[in-house]
């Protein structure tokens, strides 16, 4: 399957009016956003666990990154709560599931070969970062191999510049923003490549985002053939 897959094109999707489509595991549906391959494919998703649904324990050999969206996540290291972002680096591996049901943003087999650090970061840690005209908060989640992660609230109105000198891409969590031609609106996901910046305006509620500043596709990324 190819999904978005040409890295140089902008890519929009409005995940929130997605069909759910099932997966391997009863209980677990995903709403796909990007995706190069089958069943085993790099991939960036939505994906639901219906209370008690769980996935056998698996390895993520070309890593896992996840925002949890509502609900709690679970595995043998512990529950991950909504708002909480987690780095599986590659080689590692779990057994997923969510007593009560869960969302999750996930992206796989997107790690650099010698990215072999686990980061977990509970809802309000990270650091905090510079605030650019119109940004209300900052929040760093994750910097390094390449790679920067950041939970941001834009202010009602406001007017928001994003430089991308390597590639971008976008979740919007809550509220809305418009880029003058389209509205990205609760769950919409962009990516855009390398430089194309991000020039938006924020909603009259303002607007809350999850973003990436990173290269598409590392040049050493795993390979998951």
């Amino acid at each position: 399957m190819l999904l978005n897959a040409d890295l140089s094109m902008r890519a929009l999707v409005h995940a929130a009016n997605l069909d759910w489509v099932s997966s391997p595991a009863k209980g677990v549906e995903r709403r796909m956003l990007f995706r190069i391959g089958e069943e085993k494919a790099r991939a960036t998703s939505i994906v639901r666990y219906a209370p008690g649904s769980h996935f056998a324990r698996h390895s993520h050999a070309g890593g896992e990154e996840f925002l949890v969206l509502e609900g709690t996540f679970q595995d043998e290291t512990g529950d991950f709560p909504a708002g909480t972002y987690v780095r599986n680096p590659p080689g590692t591996g779990h057994a997923p599931g969510a007593e009560a049901g869960c969302t999750i943003f996930v992206k796989l087999w997107q790690f650099r070969r010698d990215d072999r650090e686990r980061i977990v970061r509970r809802p309000g840690e990270g650091v905090s970062g510079d605030l650019r005209p119109g940004v209300v908060t900052s929040l760093e989640l994750f910097s390094g191999a390449d790679e920067r992660v950041v939970f941001e609230e834009w202010g009602a109105g406001a007017t928001i510049e994003l430089p991308n000198p390597k590639g971008l891409e976008l979740l919007v969590l809550a509220g809305d923003c418009s880029d003058g031609s389209e509205a990205l609106d609760g769950w919409t996901w962009l990516r855009l490549p390398a430089g194309q910046g991000l020039h938006v305006r924020a909603g009259p509620q303002g607007t809350r985002v999850w973003y990436k500043l990173a290269p598409l596709l590392h040049a050493d990324v795993c390979d998951f053939t």
